[in-house]
């Protein structure tokens, strides 16, 4: 199935260079996949992990590990910000 993979600020060097500029990957994924997984299997630092939106919706640590994503889910990921 395929899903909408977006990273953003300094996340995005984990996406292909040709995807960097709109932070944006269509993905092909296995249907069992979980939000979890999905950001293990793209090695992803976990303490950069910090904002997680499935379609608009917070995904809160916890349950990342068991929410399953589905065909047509816009993934989207910010790591932490700090401004002053």
């Amino acid at each position: 199935m395929q899903i909408t993979f977006k990273l953003y600020a300094f996340l995005s060097d984990y996406l292909p260079a040709d995807a960097r500029r709109t932070n944006t990957l269509t993905l092909e994924i296995p249907d069992e996949t979980t939000v979890g997984s999905l950001i293990a299997s793209r090695a992803l630092p976990p303490r950069l992990v910090h904002l997680v939106l499935l379609n608009g919706e917070f995904v809160p640590p916890p349950q990342r590990g068991e929410r399953r994503l589905q065909a047509g889910d816009v993934l989207a990921i910010w790591p932490p910000i700090a401004g002053g």
